[in-house]
């Protein structure tokens, strides 16, 4: 009995194709994540401001 060790890990030796990049997909992401943050942010300027209103009237 021969133990053979095979050290070729990838055994699937396709050549990966390189994905195209869609910029329309990708600027419309970015677009929902700003908008995302812009409402974050907002929200919490609102908070803000409402802990100061109550700090104020306590």
């Amino acid at each position: 009995m021969e133990n053979k060790l095979n050290c070729n890990f990838p055994q699937n030796n396709k050549i990966k194709k390189e994905k195209k990049i869609d910029f329309i997909q990708k600027k419309d992401n970015t677009i929902h994540s700003l908008f995302e943050v812009e409402h974050f942010l907002c929200d919490f300027k609102r908070f803000i401001n409402t802990i100061k209103l109550y700090k104020i009237l306590k």
